[in-house]
């Protein structure tokens, strides 16, 4: 149980580093200092947005619009760091 716990702590690591990247990388684009027509940078943007779209569709959804600012990264990293609270509690309360 305890391993199960930490491949899940793992994974929302990993997650919470793609949005971290990704919110980086939007204020990056729209400041003009990355640019959507190198391949690389359009690839690594493209992948991350489909990457986390599951995470953020959802969310956005449920938030009212909010004048062109998405606060869905925002929700999510709330949500992820939320879960891995109750999950690190799991796993000391294991042993």
């Amino acid at each position: 149980m305890a391993s199960l716990l930490e491949i899940l702590l793992m994974i929302i690591g990993v997650a919470r580093l793609f949005i971290f990247a990704h919110f980086i990388m939007s204020w990056l684009i729209q400041f003009e200092v990355l640019n959507l027509r190198q391949q690389f940078v359009a690839q690594l943007w493209y992948s991350l947005s489909r990457l986390l779209e599951p995470i953020y569709g959802p969310i956005r959804r449920i938030l009212p619009q909010m004048s062109g600012i998405d606060l869905s990264p925002l929700v999510a990293l709330l949500g992820l760091e939320a879960i891995r609270i109750v999950l690190e509690r799991q796993l000391i309360a294991i042993g």
